[in-house]
């Protein structure tokens, strides 16, 4: 079995990054446990149930190979008609960036659409979706954060543009990490 954080080529053929990126899903779009990659193995592990009565409003993932400053994998909303399956890889475009912060530290979140969805292919732009998708989004991180006794405040949606500096600096840490030997997950 391959490892999907860093055995997963981000790049997706044809396509440059940061625009275009391979993600690897965790958590599908309406559920209510939170799943995570062991950084070990590289299996999906159940991290917790949600304390409230919300579920992820999308598909929830990370970008292979990046590593963002809570030393996790870049995390990625990923809009689709379907609910997508763990360890399931997609081809994105990123649409927008959301940024909290948790617990004190940054923690953000590429939004994007899944290229082979009819539907959600068509948004070029986080300007492009209701304002209510994004409204929802924010709740549900208030939301589930709050009730689990954890600060977080979480911004409006940014641009496009805004993902695409985040996705080049997280791409540039997993370099460097994996360069220095300070990667977790991978032996020594």
């Amino acid at each position: 079995m391959i490892h999907p954080w860093h055995e997963v080529t981000p790049a997706m053929e044809g396509h440059a990054l940061p625009e275009h990126f391979r993600s690897i899903i965790e958590i599908p779009k309406g559920s209510n446990l939170k799943f995570e990659i062991d950084k070990g193995s590289g299996m999906i592990k159940v991290d917790r149930v949600l304390s409230s009565a919300v579920y992820y409003p999308a598909n929830y993932g990370f970008i292979p190979q990046t590593l963002a400053e809570d030393d996790d994998p870049l995390d990625v909303l990923l809009y689709s008609t379907e609910n997508i399956p763990p360890l399931t890889i997609c081809d994105a475009r990123a649409v927008g960036l959301m940024s909290m912060v948790d617990q004190g530290a940054p923690d953000h979140k590429i939004i994007a659409v899944m290229v082979q969805d009819p539907i959600y292919s068509e948004f070029k732009k986080a300007s492009d979706f209701p304002k209510h998708i994004f409204k929802m989004l924010k709740r549900f991180f208030e939301d589930y954060k709050t009730l689990e006794g954890k600060g977080v405040m979480v911004d409006e949606v940014m641009p496009a543009e805004a993902a695409h500096a985040i996705i080049e600096d997280s791409l540039q840490r997993y370099y460097n990490a994996r360069r220095t030997g300070a990667m977790k997950g991978l032996s020594r």
